[in-house]
């Protein structure tokens, strides 16, 4: 394994921007890539700094953790577009400086709380980028319900005051998409997690609508004990949906 702290200008953000990429001592390139989001308060080092995500990581890919900012990886109202920074500005970042796979057999996308909504919408706005995506602790009720009811001023400039059924709405999001052409999905939370019911309606809505996934609770909190333990299981997770180049 080889580590990188990358930096590089963004156009989008106008902006220096960082990331650090995890790049594998086995496999044959180009490497497939998981891009594996942060959550609201922390930044692009805090899964190499509170996981042994390096010691996790499988033979022949790349691991890439964008800064996300607070602006929940999605197009602002007010604000800028984290969705293109993401899914069209590092991408491209990536593959122009690195030896990673550019077709979405050789892409996932995962992350927690808000970088698990980011994750999961992220895949579902853009179903041709990503085979794959999953969820820890997700914040996955944004996007649908009036931000002024839980999240205050701050995220009414980033989803506006009525998101469901936007770009920001991630089962409005997976209902446009075809079934043949859905990212697998996996969701997973702890059951004394604040965001628990946010889960648990989550994966109610999406077995109502027949998109099919895997959703797991297991015991734990909001912390990094449980995502150090549980990121092992969205690689595999990952691993099985992957193909080959």
């Amino acid at each position: 394994m080889a580590w990188c702290d990358a930096h590089w200008f963004s156009d989008v953000l106008q902006k220096c921007v960082a990331c650090n990429v995890l790049l594998p001592w086995e496999g044959e390139p180009p490497f497939s890539v998981f891009y594996l989001l942060h959550g609201l308060s922390d930044d692009h080092t805090i899964w190499l700094r509170r996981t042994r995500i390096e010691e996790y990581l499988p033979k022949g890919l790349m691991i890439v953790m964008p800064d996300g900012f607070r602006g929940a990886y999605t197009k602002n109202e007010k604000g800028p577009d984290y969705d293109k920074y993401i899914h069209e500005e590092l991408h491209g970042f990536i593959e122009r400086n690195f030896r990673a796979r550019t077709d979405r057999a050789g892409r996932c996308i995962g992350g927690l709380s808000m970088g698990g909504y980011g994750a999961v919408r992220g895949a579902l706005a853009h179903p041709d980028k990503y085979i794959s995506a999953n969820s820890h602790s997700g914040a996955l009720q944004w996007g649908l319900r009036t931000p002024e009811e839980y999240l205050g001023e701050e995220f009414v400039r980033v989803f506006g005051t009525a998101p469901a059924g936007s770009g920001h709405d991630s089962r409005a999001l997976a209902r446009r998409i075809a079934a043949a052409d859905r990212p697998a999905l996996r969701i997973d939370c702890g059951t004394e997690d604040f965001l628990i019911e946010h889960n648990r309606q989550f994966h109610r809505d999406f077995e109502a609508m027949g998109y099919e996934h895997e959703y797991e609770e297991f015991p734990g909190d909001h912390n990094w004990g449980y995502w150090d333990l549980h990121v092992r299981e969205a690689l595999a997770f990952h691993q099985r949906h992957l193909k080959p180049a």
